[in-house]
Parts: C-alpha cells; sequence; structure tokens
C-alpha cells in the first residue's frame, strides 16, 4: 500500500466521557492509531471533535449547553485543553499537532477557501498533524457547519484526500436499528446511499455530540460527490485505522474505487461560492455545455438575471430547469451587449469555461 492522505474524523462521544470530561483512556488510544498511521509514511489530517465537550464542566454547566452563547463559551475553555491533551500525548510519539480553526466564512470566500489549502498542504509536507475543528468560539448559527462530519467531508473534497475515516460509537451502519431490533444486520459495503437509508438513520447521538447517523451519512455523500471513499465505524488498539486502510475495519465501506475527483477550485464553485446571478440558454448551448465538453458562448444565451462581474458565480438554467453553477468571464453588462449585438454569432464572447462550469 502506498503513499495515502488519511482524513479522520473523531466525535465528541469518542473523545470524552458522559461527565463531558475528556477521556484520557480514549484520546490515548486513538492517538496511537494516529501515530501508527503516520509512521507507516501517510499524510494524516485529524478532524476533531470535543471543544464544547470538554469545556462546559469547567464553566459549571452540568451538562451541554443549549444556548448559542453557552456553546461558544464551553468551546472557547475546552478548545485550550483539547489541544494541551492533543500536544501532550502526540509529543511522545515526536509528532507535531497543528491547530486549524474554520467556519463557513472560510470556505465561501475565495481567498481564504485557498489560504486553507496552501496551509494544511504546507503542513503535511513539514510532516505536521493538522488538526481541524468548527471556531465553535466565534461561529454564528447561519455560518456554522452543524457538525464536524459535514466539516470532515470539506476537508476531505478541499486537501483530495484518499479516504475519509469517520469514527464513531457504532461499527457502521445497519439494515435496522440494532439497539431496538435483535435480528438488525450491519452492511459492510455500500456503493451509493439511499433516500430509504437516509430517513432510516433520523436520531440524535449523544448528549455530548451533535450530530446522529444521519450526520454521517450527510457527510459521506457529500465526500462522494467530491470523489473520495468513507468507512463509518469504530476500532480499538494502536492498528485499528490501518485495519480500516487495508478492507478490515470494523464498519461500513461507502464509495468505490476509481471515483471521479473534483479540483479544488471547482469544489468551491460547486459548494461553497454565492450566487450573483442567473443565465438562461437554450438547447443548442445546453447540449455542448452539458455532452459535448464545451464552454458557454454569448451565443447560446437566451436572457440574464442579476448583475454580475467577471470571476462571479452563476446559476444557469435551460426550459428545463436548473443545470449547474459556473464563473463566468464577462459581465453581465457585457453578456448583454454581446446578446444584442448584431455580429454575435461571428464574435461569440466567453461566457463560462468549461473549466470554471458545475453541471448538477
Amino acid at each position: 500500500m502506498g503513499k495515502m492522505r488519511i482524513v479522520v474524523k473523531i466525535g465528541s462521544s469518542s473523545l470524552t466521557n458522559d461527565q463531558g470530561e475528556i477521556d484520557q483512556e480514549k484520546l490515548t488510544d486513538h492517538v496511537l492509531a494516529l501515530a501508527s498511521l503516520k509512521g507507516e509514511g501517510h499524510d494524516v489530517l485529524l478532524v476533531s471533535s470535543g471543544a464544547v465537550a470538554a469545556g462546559f464542566k469547567r464553566l459549571g454547566y452540568p451538562s451541554r449547553p443549549v444556548t448559542l452563547k453557552g456553546k461558544q463559551a464551553a468551546a472557547a475553555v475546552g478548545q485550550g485543553l483539547l489541544m494541551q491533551c492533543y500536544h501532550e500525548k502526540f509529543n511522545e510519539h515526536h509528532i507535531t499537532p497543528a491547530q486549524i480553526l474554520l467556519t463557513r466564512s472560510d470556505f465561501s470566500n475565495r481567498n481564504r477557501y485557498k489560504n486553507a489549502y496552501a496551509t494544511m498542504n504546507e503542513l503535511l509536507d513539514r510532516n505536521m498533524l493538522p488538526v481541524i475543528n468548527e471556531n465553535d468560539s466565534v461561529a454564528v448559527e447561519e455560518l456554522t457547519f452543524g457538525d464536524n462530519d459535514l466539516l470532515s467531508a470539506l476537508v476531505s473534497g478541499l486537501i483530495h484526500a484518499d479516504m475519509l475515516i469517520i469514527l464513531t460509537d457504532i461499527n457502521g451502519l445497519y439494515d435496522a436499528d440494532p439497539r431496538s431490533d435483535p435480528k438488525a444486520s450491519r452492511i459492510n459495503e455500500l456503493v451509493a446511499i439511499s433516500e430509504e437509508m437516509m430517513k432510516a438513520a433520523e436520531g440524535a447521538g449523544t448528549k455530548v455530540g451533535t450530530g446522529g447517523m444521519k450526520s454521517k451519512l450527510n457527510a459521506a455523500n457529500m465526500a462522494l460527490s467530491l470523489g473520495i471513499p468513507v468507512f463509518i465505524g469504530k476500532g480499538e488498539g494502536s492498528s485499528k485505522l490501518t485495519e480500516i486502510l487495508v478492507g478490515s475495519g470494523d464498519g461500513t465501506y461507502i464509495g468505490r474505487k476509481g471515483l471521479s475527483t473534483i479540483s479544488t477550485h471547482r469544489q468551491w464553485i460547486a459548494f461553497h461560492s454565492e450566487v450573483s446571478g442567473e443565465i438562461h440558454i437554450d438547447q443548442g448551448a445546453k447540449q455542448a455545455l452539458l455532452y459535448n465538453g464545451k464552454s458557454l458562448l454569448s451565443a447560446g444565451v437566451s436572457s440574464v438575471e442579476g448583475i454580475f462581474q467577471p470571476g462571479d458565480v452563476v446559476e444557469v438554467f435551460c426550459d428545463d430547469g436548473l443545470l449547474g453553477k459556473g464563473e463566468v468571464s464577462c459581465s453581465s453588462m457585457e453578456l448583454s451587449k454581446a446578446m444584442n449585438s448584431l455580429q454575435q454569432h461571428k464574435n461569440s464572447t466567453l461566457v463560462i469555461h468549461r473549466n470554471k462550469w458545475i453541471k448538477f
């Protein structure tokens, strides 16, 4: 097995005890497994929950706070405690962890998105172990990821990981709820996730976590769309992550070999960019854009809505609905002038280059 780039996501319940404190035995087990993976020469990134869960007891809360200010205060206390533990544990293996705190705006802002990508790659090139968490102490509700499952999927896509490993308290996906149905059978492999599975996965996680199995399936769907295979399950011991990589993990493998990857810039267009307008095209342009691998030219545009500038992202529609999103090479004013020009078919203006286009 050659060198791989692996993102490992560990949830709050896998790091803390029922009282909300960091569980040293659990933490040590994870660190041993991560150190073992790095020792084999792999690039490893850790998406770690646990800041709020680790901090709320120090603030005097009897359980995980439910108010935004309570969560943010707990994260402010707990993030430092969590990183202190990681530094102490990883130092025993001569590994330096590097803290990265992200919010939704770090993905939606193009420059910060590029900077996050560059920082993570530089840390990996320097043999560091990035420890990534949502910046809970400053994020507002509308700018949060909801849970670190989604964050781990987005990070996996951003750095073009070979695999996303989501560690949880349940050893994979089942065809029924194993907590209430003794006949429930584990699903060892899945190519894709069905709507039926999403509906069956409703339910909360533990009292120290934010996500249940549904959030993990949503994250897996996101990772798959970015070309990243996923493992959801559990394990113990220093070899648990290596066992997962070789196919003998205690859980469910989702995806298949040879998934199509998406460039970092096209990921930003598809999932993080803000839409500045709409472009409506004819059937000929649709054929060229969707099936012939061509760029969109002004000759195929039938109408424009909104005001946009070169570099903005717009949605593209045809008579039968939304086709996709793309980064425009011209402004809405320039496009309108080109559409009105009698010479547009001879001197058609480039609207969206095929390398800056994502179809839905």
